[in-house]
């Protein structure tokens, strides 16, 4: 029999330096899932444990007596009020930078040391392996089944959604949040964003653009791979030179030609032979502050799975380009609708947020969005107006919502004052108000129901021609928008809660 025990775990430093506590916490995880990975190792060839595998999380608490030096301007970087504050993490090779600037805006607002240690949260075996593990294929039913004696699986309870929801009571002595999500909350999303979108978690980048259509996708992939050629153009290679790769599905990577050393471009990885239900494309920049674009396909469901996973990513914004039903005779089909209000009959996050809770326009991405139309259109003024129209969008879980006796859906659509509807913007901006994610939508009118325009084979051919590049190169432009202003001026004070967490 072959005996293994639990890690021991190292003492509690306290750190005054984030690299330093970043460090720390890096050599901690893989430590401890370096264990964890060698017992697996052993299981699969079969040897016998008489005693449990475990390995917990490392985490970072800080305490304050005081609130000093706290910058007002931000919606983040600092705690509440005096106190405990402790959470779990994981993955310190993807979330290092994201992880040091955190720690360092509270050792600044602050003037804390930073306690670095191991948590008493066990991480799951599936977790321990960054890109996931197979086990149908190595292990028999009776070993599959042994597995929950030997190692610590996913725990549902350790799972859940109630820091963000803002619903989450620390019990007596137990210290407050520091971050939205806990180590394991996080690597289960990242695991399923590997599965749902075929490209590892390590390509996302910090703009992402979503939507309904492969027609989007189409004109996105175009654009990456262009820009990834060689030109003779100086001012085009001024723009090119900013993305580094583009990935596809399969996590096909195409670096950009015009950093790459010999004439040849070696294309890396192998394209998927079937596609996810959700595939994502990702345009990189060294930084991470390139842009990914996502096909959520159709309806609130898909709309809200896929953000539950990117939010604990923690991008900077997201926003949803897609066609939309236009419900006002001024309109025209091609004609733009920036969301400023939304009317949720999804349904799929009334138990996470409330219908009564409000959904904001967040000032920053309307603004650049409009400066993005116009930029892209070339018009200003009433000529703008004529293209675009500002308004409430509903968005409903029955895309045959047609068939129902209009009296219903048509006297709340007008009372709402709604100018367009769809099956997802509703759901994607709730969520990044859920997650203090800065949100935006900007839908194109394909159909016009109440009116007779009816979105049909021949008239969707023409419109998606004349329209989809327009309508993307303006959702580029808005995140290249988004980027260009910085983050003090995105990440907006309207997202904070009474009692917020310290970490973005």
């Amino acid at each position: 029999m072959n005996s293994s025990a639990s890690v021991t775990a190292p003492v509690i430093e306290s750190i005054n330096d984030p690299a330093r506590a970043v460090e720390y916490l890096s050599r901690v995880y893989e430590d401890n899932t370096a264990i964890l990975r060698d017992a697996f190792a052993r299981y699969r060839r079969g040897e016998a444990f008489d005693a449990r595998v475990r390995a917990c999380y490392p985490f970072v608490r800080v305490r304050t007596d005081v609130m000093t030096n706290i910058d007002s301007r931000r919606s983040y970087g600092f705690v509440s009020g005096p106190g405990v504050f402790e959470t779990t993490v994981t993955r310190p090779d993807l979330f290092a930078n994201y992880y040091q600037e955190q720690l360092r805006l509270l050792c600044k607002n602050h003037q804390v040391a930073l306690e670095v240690g191991v948590s008493d949260q066990p991480i799951p075996i599936h977790f321990a392996f960054a890109e996931g593990i197979h086990l149908e294929g190595d292990l028999d039913q009776q070993r599959l089944r042994q597995m929950r004696d030997v190692f610590d699986t996913p725990d549902l309870a350790a799972l859940d959604d109630r820091i963000a929801n803002g619903t989450y009571e620390p019990g007596v002595d137990q210290p407050m949040p520091l971050a939205l999500f806990t180590g394991p909350r996080v690597d289960f999303s990242l695991h399923r964003l590997k599965h749902y979108t075929a490209t590892s978690p390590v390509h996302f980048q910090n703009y992402v653009l979503v939507t309904n259509y492969q027609f989007y996708i189409d004109e996105f992939v175009k654009f990456g791979l262009q820009l990834m050629e060689r030109t003779d153009d100086p001012d085009e290679q001024r723009y090119r030179s900013q993305y580094v790769a583009f990935v596809e599905p399969g996590d096909v990577i195409t670096p950009n030609a015009l950093h790459a050393g010999g004439p040849q471009v070696d294309v890396q990885g192998t394209p998927v032979t079937r596609m996810p239900q959700m595939p994502a494309y990702h345009l990189k920049r060294a930084d991470g502050s390139g842009i990914t674009m996502v096909n959520i396909g159709v309806g609130p469901s898909n709309a809200k799975t896929i953000t539950d996973h990117i939010a604990v990513l923690r991008p900077h914004a997201w926003i949803m380009l897609g066609h939309c039903a236009g419900l006002r005779n001024s309109q025209r089909l091609g004609d733009y609708v920036l969301a400023h209000g939304y009317v949720r009959e999804d349904h799929v996050l009334d138990a996470d947020l409330p219908l009564w809770v409000p959904v904001p326009a967040l000032a920053e991405v309307q603004v650049a969005l409009e400066r993005a139309v116009a930029q892209v259109t070339e018009l200003d003024g009433p000529e703008l107006k004529r293209v675009m129209r500002t308004g409430t969008v509903a968005s409903v879980d029955n895309r045959n919502w047609e068939l129902q006796d209009k009296y219903g859906p048509v006297k709340r659509l007008s009372q709402s004052r709604a100018v367009a509807l769809d099956m997802e913007s509703a759901t994607i901006a709730a969520n990044g108000f859920r997650f203090r994610v800065p949100y935006g939508t900007l839908l194109c009118v394909s159909d016009k129901p109440l009116h007779g325009e009816l979105k049909l084979p021949g008239m969707a051919d023409q419109f998606y021609r004349t329209q989809v590049d327009q309508h993307l190169q303006i959702g580029i432009r808005a995140m290249e928008l988004l980027r260009e202003n910085g983050l003090d001026r995105l990440h907006s004070r309207k997202l904070r809660s009474f009692a917020e967490v310290a970490f973005q």
